[in-house]
């Protein structure tokens, strides 16, 4: 009881702080919602943003009644430290008080957990540009909401509460979000894979090229991704496509990540520029040694020669099919192992949904390591539609899974890692990556905090 009062009071100081702080310095505000991609979306936004202007992001995935605030007066999270949080208060103060030199831009991450979170927070942010990535039909965290369309609706609160002068920047090809569009009267910008204003083509997967036995490069990648023969002598490079506002085309390849997931964000950060007028060639340009956040569709050397897709940041329907889709489509003959967890807070539609991926987990994998014991029924349907029994192993959480993981691949496997925050496949990937004495550098919740839990 006394540490929930005590949260409460230091969120209140913290969010009369960054009050008083948005209007001595009234930056520009770019606000970012959805179920799926917030986090992608909110980086890929700071990193076009960066090449024009003195701009600030929410850290991590900040973006709660907490962590707003945080980002708003640029001081970390104190978790359980009494004493970084009173560092944090004079340090609100002083910013508040003293001058400062302040960003030009915020770039804010805003989520919802419970009923009325977004529109609590965007009642005082407001908005210059609201952009809204996609919401899906089954968005995550709905266990505390009491229906899907809900959910939704606390989603529109974020362009609702956009500056009337502003811009809505909105995904074109998730229809629940394309219909926002009737709620407001502001300039909308769409973006998606077409009838949008900045769409996309020529997504590709790109290999690195096959060596012969002398060694020698078989040709470039778009000449051998139709003729790879194994897993062993090629890698996967990443991803290509052409982004194009109508009237111009750049090419833009992200290098470590997989997944056509990773093409929306750097659409929805195009859409930005575009509302602002921005040249489109440099800002497309700013992607050119972009990295794609930790934990999401990242490319990792394993042991035995494998490949892992270490996609452990997070789990929900959407995105776990996505994934599982983006496994199906990589051009090899190597073993396809789906390494998964638990997707938590789905509430009542847990068992469902958990089946209803399990198809997609037979269509796509030849191996299945379930960890958790939501994912029994992923397991029961992904046998019940032809997976192999013999192939399928399950266990209790990830700590078991991880430990046997490494007796069940073979040299050259691709496996993809993925499962919601709270089952930590972050320790698979540590038990399987090549090289561990890079963990805190390549994989998500590294910090001490995390590591203590």
């Amino acid at each position: 009881m006394f540490k929930q009062l005590l949260k409460a009071t230091v969120i209140k100081i913290l969010t009369w702080q960054a009050k008083l702080v948005l209007k001595k310095y009234n930056p520009k505000i770019v606000a970012v919602t959805g179920s799926v991609g917030k986090t992608s979306t909110k980086d890929a936004i700071f990193t076009m943003l960066s090449k024009f202007y003195f701009v600030r992001r929410s850290e991590k995935s900040f973006n709660s009644e907490l962590g707003v605030p945080l980002t708003i007066l640029g001081v970390p999270n104190g978790w359980n430290n009494p004493f970084v949080w009173i560092k944090n208060i004079i340090e609100g103060l002083t910013l508040i008080v003293l001058p400062n030199l302040y960003p030009q831009w915020l770039v804010l991450e805003i989520g919802a957990d419970r009923p009325g979170d977004i529109a609590s927070l965007t009642s005082w942010i407001k908005p210059d540009i609201g952009v809204v990535t996609r919401l899906s039909k089954m968005p995550v965290h709905v266990e505390y909401f009491l229906s899907v369309a809900e959910i939704v609706r606390e989603k529109s609160f974020l362009i609702q509460n956009t500056k009337r002068e502003g811009i809505v920047v909105l995904n074109g090809d998730d229809e629940d979000v394309r219909a926002f569009q009737g709620l407001v009267e502001n300039k909308i910008i769409f973006y998606g894979l077409k009838g949008a204003d900045i769409t996309f083509s020529d997504y590709v997967i790109e290999y690195l090229p096959a060596k012969n036995s002398l060694g020698i490069s078989a040709g470039e990648p778009e000449e051998i991704s139709s003729k790879i023969s194994s897993g062993l002598n090629n890698e996967i490079q990443g991803i290509s496509f052409t982004v194009s506002n109508g009237k111009s085309s750049e090419q833009v390849k992200i290098l470590r990540s997989i997944g056509l997931q990773h093409v929306y964000p750097v659409l929805a950060s195009i859409a930005v520029s575009h509302a602002l007028n921005l040249p489109f060639k440099k800002s497309a340009k700013a992607f050119k040694n972009y990295e794609t956040p930790a934990g999401r569709m990242k490319i990792i050397k394993g042991i035995k020669d494998t490949i892992i897709i270490d996609d452990t940041y997070n789990s929900s329907p959407v995105a776990l099919e996505e994934a599982l889709k983006t496994l199906g489509e990589i051009m090899t003959k190597a073993r396809k192992v789906a390494v998964l967890a638990d997707m938590l807070e789905l509430g009542v539609y847990s068992v469902d949904e958990h089946r209803k991926l399990g198809v997609y987990v037979a269509k796509n994998a030849d191996i299945l390591i379930a960890a958790g014991l939501r994912t029994r029924a992923l397991a029961e349907a992904a046998q019940d539609n032809g997976m192999s029994e013999k192939n399928i192993f399950q266990y209790n959480d990830s700590q078991d899974a991880g430990r046997e993981l490494q007796n069940i691949i073979k040299e050259g496997d691709i496996i993809l890692v993925k499962g919601s925050q709270g089952m930590r496949m972050e320790r698979v990937v540590e038990e399987i990556m090549a090289e561990p004495d890079k963990k805190e550098e390549l994989l998500v919740r590294q910090d001490k905090e995390w590591q203590n839990r």
